[in-house]
């Protein structure tokens, strides 16, 4: 009998405790703010010419670490020197135009009217002004060639690591094609893909722990949260309705929602790479932030 009931009470324990498990297990997976959809992020920049020609110097390697103003291409300077050259030869004329333009109103202007007609002065006058604008314009022009002979000189707008480097002496770079890419070595942060069942556990501020896939965790807090993702059933039909499926699939998934994390400390010999994955676990400030009951509907009329 004794053995009987050392056999149930065994047996009960271990149910318990596989209850308690199970408990805690569910509760540590589902209904605590952690996802493993988790991706390091950075801000990159598209490098392009702003001035077509053709390349002659490439400076930088792919994957090299680049400081903000450091040379990265040179596009051919010869044709945007000669046109610098020729903007100011067209400035100087102008110039001496416009200063023989104003000595002959001048001289218009002082002579006696019974000798010069007023047409004939008010000609003048106006001849000197358009010769002014002529000046002004040629002023500009100069500045645009100037301008441009600059920017045959592409430098990185930023401090980071050059990537997708796609230029070669010799090539020809069109006026906004990206050649190479720069990513901002101080932009570096991780969006946490959160199922929508658990934003009502997040807040803004809240700490946050990112383990690395490759090893290394990251310390950090929420930074901001979205406030809207793409409607995949969204669709508009010919006559510009809403196409709504007419089929509904009684298995939901939860949809996720992206969440900014702004890192706080990092390992000075950990390295990040834009698009590998983590583990994000949020430590919330407080208790779960519970969603306001729905308002109940209003009864229709009979």
């Amino acid at each position: 009998m004794v053995s009987k009931l050392t056999r149930y009470a065994i047996t009960l324990l271990l149910l318990a405790a596989a209850l308690w498990i199970g408990k805690t297990v569910w509760d540590r997976y589902m209904e605590s703010p952690w996802t493993r959809d988790g991706r390091i992020k950075a801000d990159i920049v598209n490098i392009s010419a702003d001035v077509a020609g053709t390349v002659t110097d490439v400076l930088v390697r792919d994957n090299q670490v680049v400081q903000k103003g450091d040379i990265l291409f040179v596009v051919d300077k010869e044709r945007y020197t000669s046109a610098l050259a020729q903007a100011d030869a067209v400035l100087a004329a102008q110039k001496t135009e416009m200063g023989r333009r104003g000595k002959e109103a001048q001289r218009r202007a002082n002579l006696d009217a019974s000798i010069i007609s007023t047409e004939s002065r008010e000609s003048a006058a106006f001849a000197a002004s358009s010769a002014s604008s002529q000046v002004q314009a040629a002023v500009a022009a100069r500045a645009l060639a100037q301008l441009n002979l600059e920017r045959t000189t592409v430098r990185a707008p930023v401090s980071g690591y050059v990537t997708n480097l796609n230029v070669h002496k010799g090539d020809f770079a069109a006026v906004g094609a990206a050649k190479l890419a720069v990513i901002d070595s101080a932009s570096y942060y991780v969006v946490g893909y959160f199922e929508e069942t658990k934003l009502g556990m997040l807040a803004q501020d809240d700490k946050a722990e990112m383990n690395l896939m490759s090893g290394g965790t990251l310390h950090g807090h929420i930074e901001s949260i979205a406030r809207g993702i793409t409607d995949r059933d969204a669709a508009t039909g010919r006559e510009l309705l809403a196409d709504v499926n007419p089929t509904f699939n009684w298995v939901r998934l939860a949809q996720r929602v992206p969440v900014r994390i702004h890192i706080d400390e990092q390992d000075r010999n950990q390295v990040l790479v834009a698009g590998t994955t983590c583990t994000v676990v949020i430590t919330p400030h407080s208790a779960p932030h519970s969603a306001p009951a729905p308002k109940p509907a209003a009864a229709r009329p009979a």
